[in-house]
């Protein structure tokens, strides 16, 4: 069994030289995952201009992880918008500061939220662990290399608090939930619910997908779906459409 046994540095995905900055997303990781794992995720904002930085795992280290999250909002002076991004239980953790007043940022982007008691009540060997959190065979090899990931950990219960900190009606500012359509740990129906509580939040699916909505089959879809939710960011926190589909006369 693979384990990561420290606390992991700060990884970060800066934008290319060439480019101005468009924003910060600071990204806290899921159940057991070594901030290293969201490099294709982090490498595609980024090329959008938005730096990019995932914390430590909060799940194991939720002191050390907030204490990462506030020092990379206070350290000079952070492209804006301002971007709180979470997996699992990165996301619960995310609403859970924003919710409180801990942290102040612009906009959350949450993927695979949690659901109460869920993942807790579902043992699962390797291949079943893997197969939930990712279809993708390239993602599912990283998880796979020594030191990225603690198995078993996706079904570990997460503190009782936590849901009821997570309190998406106190969440003023604007959310983006990604959501795999087959999640297994987190019942989309049951995601569906907790996000209709914010007072703006919208929610995308994908098709077919599994729990880890950045790192799934569907990963391009993904990050471009977070780009244009960003852009839109940009021009206001009422999220003027850019891109309009027109519906054509037949």
């Amino acid at each position: 069994m693979s384990s990561v046994s420290t606390v992991p540095d700060p990884t970060s995905w800066e934008i290319p030289p060439s480019l101005n900055p468009r924003g910060t997303v600071l990204l806290l990781p899921g159940r057991g995952e070594d901030p290293r794992l969201y490099e294709r995720f982090g490498a595609r904002i980024a090329a959008d201009a938005y730096r990019v930085r995932a914390v430590a795992d909060p799940s194991r280290w939720p002191r050390e992880a907030a204490r990462q999250v506030k020092e990379a909002l206070a350290e000079g002076e952070p492209a804006k918008p301002l971007v709180l991004a979470g997996s699992d239980a990165g996301a619960l953790f995310a609403v859970g500061l924003v919710a409180a007043g801990e942290v102040e940022v612009d906009a959350l982007v949450l993927a695979g939220l949690p659901t109460k008691d869920v993942a807790a009540s579902q043992p699962a060997d390797w291949s079943e662990e893997l197969g939930s959190r990712t279809a993708c065979p390239t993602h599912q090899g990283r998880l796979a290399e020594p030191g990225r990931l603690e198995r078993g950990a996706l079904y570990a219960p997460l503190p009782r608090e936590w849901y009821d900190r997570a309190d998406l009606s106190k969440v003023s500012v604007p959310v983006l939930g990604l959501h795999g359509a087959a999640d297994p740990v987190s019942p989309p129906a049951a995601a569906r619910t907790a996000y209709a509580a914010a007072p703006r939040a919208e929610l995308v699916t994908l098709a077919d997908g599994r729990h880890d909505a950045f790192n799934d089959l569907s990963h391009r879809t993904a990050a471009a779906t977070v780009v244009l939710f960003l852009e839109r960011l940009r021009l206001g926190a009422d999220l003027a459409p850019i891109a309009i589909s027109e519906e054509l006369p037949r």
